[in-house]
């Protein structure tokens, strides 16, 4: 069996992170996997080295649309444009194609078209609600009026014309995604089933002391309103005898796996206050590092933290409680910890996951 792996980053963001490490969970696994990323532009300023002219062009497009806003450049995608992948020796010799988050000018609509018609198997992991939205990554938050722009209208129609065949396997990493998927339109006779991303056990693990009293952020946004650094602002006013280290403003972020995995290892406490998520790798990094974590109850992410049992799920935009968690975390984090490393063995392990994989792309429903 040859697997092919379709996604626009492979390091760049949490998805990519998730697509590239279960290529390297099915390689170890014993499937032969292939992985294929967006061609960058070759030359002029970084920034646009960062993009492709698929990406540059829809944009465009999205700005013209937009009434020349903005507001959704990178919120929404149409997926008008888009680079060929289906005369690459790797896609002609797979037996499945994965796709993953495929947007900003890797994927177009026209291309997902000929990969539904190849009769091959097809996978699609959903790390947003794109796959089966309109033109939105997320919905929550947005008006009517919003969610019936013509646009919006017209790309739901295209991709209800190419999911028509209902030849995909949709995977949601998280059981929130999976009952928000479910209730849209183009969901409609489809299969969607739920596997976690997985991680590598052996890279993030316990190791050395705890710092005592410290607490870890991490984001590689920290301006991303959904990234809720705000309200960890806000509890750092109520926590004076505790260190808050924001790895991506108080320090830069960290690329290096290994460097990663000890920091998470060296703390007390991992506290995401996001307001939006799906299944937060950094979670899940820092429960395998046995750190134990404090979150809003929102998205994927009490799927992840079990409350008291091996972290502490604050009430949503409540600073205070965030506080509180915290606390309570610092205060009992050697068994959180140990249950957090548990929680991550038992369900998010590389055999665990891959072996889920194998059985979707074997055409068995996990």
């Amino acid at each position: 069996m040859k697997v092919l792996i379709l996604s626009t980053y492979s390091q760049t963001g949490g998805a990519a992170i998730a697509a590239s490490r279960l290529l390297q969970a099915l390689r170890k696994n014993g499937v032969e996997a292939t992985m294929l990323c967006r061609r960058n532009i070759s030359w002029g300023p970084e920034r646009l080295r960062k993009q492709s002219w698929s990406c540059v062009w829809e944009r465009m497009a999205i700005w013209c649309l937009d009434g020349f806003s903005k507001t959704n450049l990178w919120t929404t995608d149409i997926a008008c444009c888009g680079q060929d992948i289906t005369d690459t020796k790797e896609y002609k010799e797979a037996d499945v194609v994965h796709l993953h988050w495929v947007n900003q000018g890797f994927l177009s609509l026209d291309t997902i078209g000929k990969i539904v018609k190849s009769g091959k198997r097809i996978v699609w992991t959903m790390h947003d609600e794109w796959p089966l939205d309109s033109i939105w990554h997320y919905t929550d938050g947005l008006s009517k009026a919003e969610k019936d722009k013509w646009i919006a209208r017209h790309v739901s129609e295209k991709k209800r014309k190419i999911y028509s065949s209902g030849n995909i396997t949709f995977v949601t990493c998280s059981k929130w995604l999976k009952n928000v998927s479910e209730a849209k339109p183009l969901a409609e006779g489809q299969e969607i089933v739920t596997i976690p991303n997985p991680i590598d056990t052996e890279v993030f693990k316990p190791v050395g002391h705890k710092q005592r009293r410290c607490v870890l952020f991490v984001a590689q946004n920290v301006n991303d309103e959904r990234k809720g650094i705000k309200y960890l602002d806000a509890a750092r006013e109520l926590l004076d005898d505790i260190e808050v280290v924001a790895l991506g403003r108080d320090i830069p972020y960290i690329h290096d796996k290994a460097e990663m995995a000890a920091l998470y290892a060296s703390v007390d406490v991992f506290v995401t206050p996001s307001l939006q998520d799906n299944l937060p790798n950094t979670i899940m990094e820092a429960m395998a590092c046995g750190t134990p974590c404090v979150g809003f109850n929102v998205g994927g992410i009490p799927e992840m933290i079990e409350h008291k049992e091996n972290g502490y799920v604050a009430r949503y935009k409540d600073a205070a409680d965030l506080a509180e968690g915290i606390r309570y975390v610092l205060d009992n984090s050697e068994r959180l910890g140990k249950n957090a490393r548990e929680k991550v063995m038992r369900e998010y392990s590389e055999d665990v996951v891959a072996g889920k994989y194998i059985e979707i792309y074997a055409g068995k429903n996990s």
